[in-house]
């Protein structure tokens, strides 16, 4: 296993131990606008990543996944802004959603410093295992602890599509490796 590989499963782990942590300590609940704050921050986070796969790499496979990552992420989020307008609920960042935009803060130092081939393999590596988390902490936290059914449907909605997006992530990443 490399460093990057490495880095990932510590990533996946630390968020799936993460979301565990803080949902225990908040007495089994995360309020409306903690999840709506938590989903924001999960999308904007894809989108940063797929951004910088379009300024670093070459390669049509991770370019046609980063766009379908910036145009579906950006969808999702619409439809947040809309669904939390309507219900007059304000994201509340909390401590979840702070920890995911500092780890992956991190997560986009290290992708920064990565070039061609190496970039690509780092790049998809994340795609799969950002994916894999988020997918999780949606199923296993967030979709049970929302009281609004609206929101708790939305989030529901979105799970076929984070699915395509993991698979997808799976099929280039083996092309990536076949290279």
């Amino acid at each position: 296993m490399d460093s990057t590989q490495k880095v990932m499963t510590s990533f996946v782990i630390l968020l799936l131990m993460l979301a565990s942590n803080i949902h225990a300590q908040s007495n089994n609940k995360f309020n409306d606008a903690e999840i709506a704050a938590i989903a924001v921050a999960a999308n904007e986070i894809d989108i940063k990543y797929a951004e910088i796969a379009k300024e670093k790499s070459n390669n049509n496979e991770i370019l046609g996944f980063a766009n379908t990552m910036i145009q579906d992420h950006n969808a999702v989020i619409e439809k947040a802004v809309e669904l939390v307008n309507e219900l007059g609920v304000k994201p509340q960042p909390n401590s979840l959603s702070k920890k995911l935009n500092s780890d992956a803060e991190e997560t986009r130092k290290m992708l920064r410093s990565k070039e061609g081939k190496a970039f690509n393999k780092a790049y998809i590596d994340n795609e799969v295992a950002y994916h894999k988390a988020v997918i999780d902490a949606i199923r296993n936290v967030l979709i049970p602890d929302t009281a609004n059914n609206q929101l708790k449907e939305l989030l529901e909605a979105v799970l076929p599509a984070l699915e395509t997006h993991l698979e997808h992530a799976k099929t280039v990443q083996q092309n990536i490796a076949d290279q």
